[in-house]
């Protein structure tokens, strides 16, 4: 794999981004950035004051990338066409998120920047799985990496 410095500094600001979002959702609200919950409190039937805030950043979320394609680059984003993958790996990443009690922003990003050892141990669960399952899905069907 070759360093491109291009691409290294788009990771730098995509993190920046992205930990500058979460600090200023904790500092202004005092709510964590857990993607997972924000986008299931938009589907509870409970109507709270931050419904439209949970709107908001779930339509940031959506409208951000598709911006990035149009004003920057098209990048560059393998996803499988089969119908039946995807959903099975949508209710995989929504039973991991329940199981887990969050997601890999609410842990990864917020818990482990408050140094949440729950969070230390989510995301080293989620980072072991994800190696285990993209080695054995590769052994199993020769996929390059």
């Amino acid at each position: 794999m070759e360093f491109i410095l291009g691409d290294a500094i788009k990771g730098l600001v995509g993190g920046l981004l992205i930990g500058c979002s979460a600090a200023i959702l904790l500092l202004a609200n005092g709510r964590i950035a857990g993607i997972s919950g924000i986008a299931g409190a938009l589907i509870t039937k409970s109507a709270t004051k931050l419904r439209f805030e949970n709107l908001a950043f779930v339509l940031g979320l959506i409208t951000a990338p598709l911006a990035y394609s149009v004003l920057i680059e098209q990048p560059e984003i393998g996803v499988s066409t089969n119908p039946i993958m995807l959903v099975f790996a949508g209710l995989c990443v929504g039973l991991g998120t329940r199981l887990g009690s969050g997601c890999t922003s609410g842990h990864g990003v917020c818990g482990l920047s408050r140094f949440s050892p729950r969070s230390l141990a989510s995301v080293l669960t989620f980072v072991g799985t994800a190696m285990l399952v993209a080695s054995g899905v590769r052994m199993i069907t020769g996929a390059p990496v």
